[in-house]
C-alpha cells in the first residue's frame, strides 16, 4: 500500500507540476513523517479538524468511485493524487485531535457549528446521484461535486487562517488552500474540455 501512495504521489507532482507539459526528470519522492501539533490551540483550531475529518472522508469517498468507473486517464490521475493526499491529511488530522484529547468528528447537528460556518459537505442527494451515474454523466456529475467540495475546503481553511491558533494547523489550511484552489482550476479546464 506505501508503495501505491508513493507512486501515486509521484503521480500527483508530475500533473500539478507539469499540466499539459512534458513530465519533469524522474525523482525520488519521501513521504513526510506526519508534523506533531503544539500543545497550544483554540476552539478554531479544534472545530476546523473536525470539520474536514469529516470533509476529506467524504472526498475520499467521491475520489474512490472516480478510481473506479470509466473516467478519462487525467481524471483518475488526479483521483488518485486527491486520495494519496487526503488520505495523509486525515491521518495528521485525527492524531493531532487525538493527542489533544478532543473527539475526531464534528458534531452533525444542523445547529452546531454555525458560528463556524457550518459544516459544508456535499449533500445526500447528490453523492446518491454520483454513486448512480454512470459513463460521461458520471465524470461530468464528479467534477462538478468535487469543484464545490473543494471550495468548501478553501473557504474552511481560511476560517482557521484567520481565526486559529495552532501554527501547524494553520501552516495546514494554508497548503490546502494553495493545492486545493489549484485543483479547482485543473477540474475546471476538464470540464471545459
Amino acid at each position: 500500500m506505501r508503495e501505491f501512495r508513493v507512486a501515486l504521489a509521484a503521480a500527483a507532482l508530475t500533473l500539478l507540476a507539469a499540466c499539459g507539459t512534458a513530465a519533469p526528470e524522474q525523482t525520488t519522492y519521501q513521504v513526510p513523517t506526519a508534523p506533531k501539533a503544539d500543545a497550544t490551540f483554540n476552539a478554531t483550531d479544534v472545530m476546523f479538524l473536525q470539520m474536514m475529518v469529516t470533509h476529506h472522508q467524504q472526498g475520499l469517498e467521491m475520489v474512490k468511485l472516480a478510481r473506479t468507473r470509466g473516467t478519462s486517464e487525467q481524471v483518475a490521475m488526479l483521483a488518485g493524487a486527491i486520495e494519496v493526499t487526503q488520505t495523509t491529511e486525515l491521518e495528521v488530522m485525527q492524531g493531532w485531535l487525538t493527542g489533544w484529547g478532543e473527539t475526531t468528528t464534528a458534531d452533525h447537528h444542523p445547529n452546531a457549528h454555525a458560528s463556524h460556518g457550518g459544516l459544508p459537505i456535499t449533500g445526500a442527494d447528490e453523492m446518491a446521484a454520483l454513486r448512480k451515474a454512470t459513463g460521461s454523466q458520471f465524470q461530468t456529475t464528479f467534477l462538478n461535486l468535487l469543484i464545490g467540495h473543494q471550495h468548501n475546503a478553501v473557504e474552511m481553511a481560511r476560517m482557521e487562517t484567520d481565526g486559529g491558533a495552532n501554527p501547524q494547523v494553520k501552516d495546514l489550511a494554508n497548503r490546502i488552500t494553495l493545492s486545493r484552489t489549484e485543483q479547482i482550476k485543473q477540474m475546471l479546464g476538464m470540464v471545459a474540455a
